[in-house]
């Protein structure tokens, strides 16, 4: 589970990285699209904990750079993929658990 976590959190950055690198040489609007949907997961996650307009405030204010925003969003992101990873695993245990419950309760391993 956490290898996973890990893996797709590393993959998302990298992929992050490459379109930020992309959007700055060329500013095509696939590249800004591509760009407006990686952020939107750490975006909505900031709306979700009402740190989006503090952070859209900072922004306009001059008190966080684009870079600022940038490595907030990663972390957002690395934590948003880490806590479904978790959830996933205790749902897939818990799932494993009643099901192997239920085969002792009849018996047997449950079928193949």
């Amino acid at each position: 589970m956490w290898g996973n976590a890990f893996l797709l959190s590393v993959l998302y950055l990298l992929v992050g990285i490459v379109v930020e690198l992309l959007r700055r040489q060329f500013r095509s609007p696939l590249v800004e699209r591509l760009s407006m949907a990686l952020d939107s997961l750490p975006a909505r996650a900031l709306e979700v904990v009402h740190g989006l307009e503090p952070l859209r405030a900072a922004y306009f204010d001059g008190r966080i750079s684009d870079l600022g925003v940038r490595v907030l969003f990663g972390v957002v992101t690395v934590v948003v993929i880490f806590l479904l990873a978790l959830v996933v695993g205790a749902i897939m245990g818990v799932l494993r658990w009643a099901i192997l419950r239920a085969a002792s309760h009849r018996g047997g391993p449950p079928p193949a």
